[in-house]
């Protein structure tokens, strides 16, 4: 369809004639369909960053009768769940949306439906009664907490429909199916240009816990499952080929553990721990999102000067601290617009952000909350109290979320380190960043920037010989996963002062200029 006469529409709207010509349209109905380029340019000038965060309209659970609102499109709604049999024994369920009473035969309303485990949205035009299938609930947390806290509803912007449309490939990502392995793959190999490359077997390598030594490096890319799908968006957007790491460590004894940011412990909460190398090792061979993990040893020179002593009390005093969820998503953003591949913008986050603090407000807390309220040198503002301020102060959202996270940064529950950022802060104490130490801020660094650091062994013969058999002829080891691991630009970049602070990171290529 021809643009043209959308443009001239909008023109029309905009210059106050519709309502001399009686047509029965508002200028933000025809968002929907323009395209994104034109659509949020509009919504940006015509509403503040607040008007443009998601309507929290209810949550809605098979216990109750239904619950009503006025829509932006359809002054009546109503809706209503029920369970059904679903096809995973745990069943499944049916949101059923009633829309009425449109105040303009080309409005439309722009829904997202959430719980803690999953998001998926829809788009009405038409008044009736329209239906949502859930065929399995993803696990018997999902349907615990649908009978308690039911399904959360969010009207959206009707101008983000192009934004979720180009979305579409993401829904796969998360299902624990072959079909979701192979959805993951293609999303990266489209996205990144990665080439999964088949290996020869055996896929498991047989390690000598001699030839590891304290400090080596663990690269993890998970490609199935919840934590597959999670993993292969925060590739995506940070340009990095593996999406968890953990780090070697040796006792006075000689024997191998592993200190790991993101551990899941007996309670299910992701904490830091330090475990013996077989329990993790073992834990791996049983994961379910099929992880593929290499061995990236220091740099020999390095290990010389690498101080045992201060890794283990740096990896002690952090055991049992919670994940670093409070700066996760900081070590990504370091620029106004070249963090964000195509359609994600600082509004679509922000709208993320707003629709996890009605689901799950305690997680919203931990993951931005605390760690804007740090930028902005207040303390306990809430999401919505922090765009008030961040409007009354006369600066925008895209720079406070750029502003650089500090290392020594305490929040509510301690330091807070994602798996990269512990690994990178134990390797300051150690030594491992020399004089520099102190201006370098190791939680702005991503994985990527971690395995882009020279650091690591760079001569092949002195790997062990367990490491790359057959015809691979990688710089590291790889010791699990049926699939051939790529690290771009690996062991390629010296440290340097404000490190990583200031990078792009756009796809394809995710071009960063030197020293930023």
């Amino acid at each position: 369809m021809s643009r043209t006469p959308w443009i001239l529409l909008l023109l029309l709207c905009s210059l106050g004639l519709a309502s001399a010509l009686k047509v029965p349209l508002r200028i933000k109905d025809v968002l929907p369909v323009l395209p994104r380029q034109i659509s949020w340019p509009v919504l940006n000038n015509f509403h503040s960053a607040v008007d443009l965060l998601p309507s929290f309209i209810g949550s809605v659970t098979p216990n109750n009768d239904s619950i009503q609102w006025e829509g932006a499109c359809f002054s009546g709604n109503e809706a209503r769940l029920e369970f059904v049999e679903g096809d995973r024994g745990l069943g499944g369920g049916v949101l059923y949306l009633k829309t009425s009473e449109a105040h303009s035969w080309a409005c439309m309303d722009l829904y997202v439906f959430a719980t803690p485990y999953r998001i998926t949205w829809d788009y009405y035009f038409s008044a009736r009664e329209h239906t949502l299938k859930f065929d399995s609930w993803e696990e018997p947390a999902e349907l615990e907490y649908v009978k308690q806290h039911g399904v959360s509803v969010f009207l959206m912007p009707s101008g983000m429909l192009g934004t979720m449309l180009s979305l579409i490939d993401v829904l796969p990502l998360f299902s624990n199916t072959v079909w979701g392995q192979n959805a993951n793959l293609a999303f990266l190999e489209k996205h990144m240009g990665a080439t999964f490359e088949k290996r020869s077997q055996p896929w498991r390598a047989t390690i000598n816990p001699d030839d590891v030594h304290t400090g080596d490096f663990l690269a993890l890319s998970k490609i199935r499952g919840r934590w597959g799908g999670f993993e292969t968006l925060e590739k995506w957007v940070t340009g990095a080929f593996a999406g968890h790491t953990a780090v070697c460590l040796k006792d006075e004894m000689g024997k191998l553990w592993v200190g790991e940011s993101g551990h899941e412990n007996e309670k299910g909460e992701e904490v830091i721990a330090v475990i013996p190398w077989e329990e993790w090792w073992e834990l791996q061979l049983k994961d379910g999102s099929n992880p593929q993990i290499a061995l990236l040893p220091l740099h020999p020179g390095l290990r010389e000067k690498f101080n045992s002593t201060a890794a283990w009390e740096y990896a002690r005093s952090m055991s049992g601290k919670p994940y670093g969820y409070h700066n996760m998503i900081f070590s990504w953003i370091d620029t106004m617009a070249e963090n964000y591949p195509p359609p994600l913008d600082t509004h679509l986050v922000v709208s993320v952000m707003s629709m996890w603090t009605r689901v799950q407000p305690t997680y919203a807390a931990n993951m931005w909350n605390e760690a804007l309220n740090k930028r902005l040198s207040t303390e306990g503002l809430d999401l919505y109290e922090i765009l008030a301020e961040v409007e009354n102060r006369g600066i925008s959202v895209d720079h406070l979320l750029t502003i650089p996270e500090q290392d020594e940064w305490v929040y509510s529950d301690g330091k807070s380190t994602t798996c990269v950022a512990f690994i990178l802060a134990m390797y300051k104490e150690a030594g491992i960043f020399g004089p520099i130490s102190n201006s370098i801020q190791v939680t702005e660094f991503t994985i990527r920037d971690a395995y882009m650091l020279k650091i690591f062994e760079n001569n092949q013969t002195r790997l062990p010989s367990w490491c790359n058999l057959g015809d691979e002829k990688l710089p590291f080891c790889q010791i699990l996963g049926e699939y051939r691991m790529e690290l771009p630009e690996y062991n390629t970049i010296e440290p340097y002062t404000n490190m990583n602070e200031h990078c792009p990171s756009l796809p394809p290529t995710y071009i960063r200029p030197s020293q930023c």
